[in-house]
Formats: structure tokens, C-alpha cells, sequence
């Protein structure tokens, strides 16, 4: 399959790759959350963020008008991070169907799109697919999307993909939730390894980030040492909010999650967070009465001491 076949030029590459720091540095408490505004909000929802490494290029999954099914992907861009974000276009039909698409996910080096979808030709209710693109500055170069197998997906749904590349330290990682029996709770937190065939393995539960709760849509930091997922677990400000896990290697377990707490999480539930690469930037989806739909992307920075 070309999937396979490109997946391991991948591996290849990220070997390449010069690996994070083992550390994680110390940060300032995240600031009072900033609305996109009504370029990339609307009266829909507006859902899922995924933010480009360089950060001019924002992805996510919307049901406004002018996509082919019930939620497709678009993308807003801009020159510069100071500049504003630009109209949202529609990503096409390469990666949109007349079915469900949901919460995307960059592979590090932006080659690779992860997402979710209920199209046919999958194993369950919801599974998960990815879509490659040869030049990674080109947000309308992406190939058919590519099912990732029964290793992640299952006959129950799977969704919200996070892409760690675990350079030089073992295989690259796809974290996401799923609501297959053996967790803990409703929907639990999942890894599954990328093997060297370009097949990924058996997906493992992570206990640590789950509970008797729910945890949906892992985002993972790039150097693999902050696990951000949003949680109805107990102590929420809302109904569902976003929470963190930290860890001082990545060979080592999780810490036990924290609440972001009342300055990032509402009442009206907080969910779907991306952490950029800059680190200090974390994109969400909330529901707050103070946007411009039912669901609108916002976003919360902090800074490096």
C-alpha cells in the first residue's frame, strides 16, 4: 500500500530528526482564554483545532455552510502570528465525505493528517484514518485518507488522534480515545506504536490518563512530556473540562492529570484542546455564551520562565 510505503520514508526521517530536550521547562499559569473571533467562528460550531508547526495554519472540523457532510475540515490562514486569521476554506473532497469528519491532528513533520471519520470501509462506528501530503505548505495537497487498521480501530468508536514521532528513543506513538470494552470508564486514552512494516500494533490502554470517568482527544506535546484531554472526571469546573498530565521522560508513567482550572475551563464545558509547538499556546473548543456559535475555538497562552 502507498500508505506503508510512505510511512516508512517517515520512520526513516524522524530518525533524522534532532530529538527535545528530557526536561520539561517551568511555565507561567495559562492566560484568560481569547475568542478566534468572527473570521474563524460563526454562527456554527466550529470544533476540533489543529494548528500548523509554524503556526499560520489553523485546521478544524465545522458544520457551517458549504462542506459535504454532517462536519468537514477547513482551514484559516495567516502571514504572520500577529496577523489575522483569514477566511476558512474548504479542504475538498480528498479528505471531506459526505459522512462525519472530525478532530484532526499533525504528524510533526506536517506530512501526515490523522483524523476521525464514520465513512464506509472503516471497523466500527468511528475510526480512525490519516491522509498524507507530499509538500507540507500546500493545505489542499492531501491524498485520499487511508483507514489505520485493526491495530487503533476497533468495532466501537475511535477517535481524536494525537501523532507523537518518539524520536530516537523508540517507535512513534498514536494516542487517541476509545470507548472499547477494557477501560476504565466510558471512553479511555489509548496508545498504539507505529511498527517498522508501517503497520501500527495493538492499541494499549493508558491508565494513568483514565478513569472510571470519561477522557477524550489526547493531544500530546512534541517532545512527548505534557499529555493535555479534557475529562468529566471529578473536581470539574464544568461538565467536561481540560486537564494536563506531565512526565519527566518519555519512558516514564504519567503524573496524575490536573484541572486547568477557572481561568481556562468554564461552566459550559471545555473541550478538544491542541498544544501548539511553540508549547505555549493550547487551542480549545468551548461552548461559552461570550462566542459567536454553539461552539467556538479559542484560545489560552503562557509563557516560559
Amino acid at each position: 500500500m502507498v500508505f506503508l510505503r510512505v510511512t516508512l520514508s517517515v520512520v526513516v526521517l524522524i530518525a533524522l530528526c534532532a530529538a527535545f530536550p528530557t526536561a520539561a521547562p517551568d511555565y507561567s499559569d495559562w492566560s484568560a482564554p481569547v475568542n478566534l473571533g468572527p473570521i474563524v467562528n460563526s454562527s456554527f460550531a466550529e470544533a476540533g483545532p489543529a494548528i500548523s508547526k509554524d503556526g499560520l495554519s489553523l485546521y478544524f472540523h465545522s458544520e457551517r455552510p458549504g462542506g459535504e457532510g454532517s462536519t468537514d475540515f477547513w482551514v484559516s490562514q495567516r502571514a504572520s502570528r500577529s496577523a489575522p486569521w483569514g477566511s476558512p476554506l474548504h479542504l475538498g473532497d480528498a479528505i471531506n465525505t459526505p459522512s462525519t469528519e472530525a478532530v484532526a491532528a499533525l504528524s510533526r513533520d506536517e506530512h501526515w493528517l490523522f483524523f476521525a471519520s464514520d465513512r464506509p470501509g472503516g471497523f466500527g462506528a468511528n475510526d480512525i484514518w490519516a491522509s498524507y501530503r507530499q509538500h507540507t505548505h500546500d493545505p489542499f495537497g492531501w491524498q485520499p485518507a487511508v483507514n489505520l487498521g485493526p491495530g487503533v480501530n476497533s468495532a466501537f468508536a475511535d477517535a481524536a488522534p494525537s501523532y507523537f514521532e518518539n524520536d530516537g528513543v523508540g517507535l512513534p506513538q498514536l494516542f487517541f480515545h476509545s470507548g472499547r470494552p477494557g477501560g476504565l470508564g466510558g471512553t479511555d486514552i489509548y496508545v498504539s506504536e507505529l511498527f517498522p512494516n508501517g503497520t501500527f500494533g495493538p492499541a494499549i490502554l493508558v491508565p494513568e490518563l483514565s478513569s472510571p470517568g470519561t477522557e477524550q482527544h489526547p493531544s500530546i506535546r512534541f517532545d512527548g512530556l505534557e499529555m493535555f484531554f479534557f475529562s468529566d472526571r471529578p473536581v470539574s469546573v464544568g461538565s467536561v473540562d481540560v486537564w494536563v498530565a506531565t512526565r519527566t521522560t518519555v519512558s516514564a508513567p504519567w503524573s496524575t492529570p490536573t484541572n486547568l482550572g477557572s481561568i481556562v475551563n468554564s461552566i459550559f464545558g471545555d473541550v478538544q484542546p491542541y498544544i501548539a509547538s511553540d508549547r505555549r499556546t493550547l487551542f480549545f473548543q468551548s461552548a461559552r455564551p461570550t462566542g459567536f456559535g454553539s461552539q467556538d475555538i479559542w484560545v489560552t497562552t503562557r509563557s516560559k520562565h
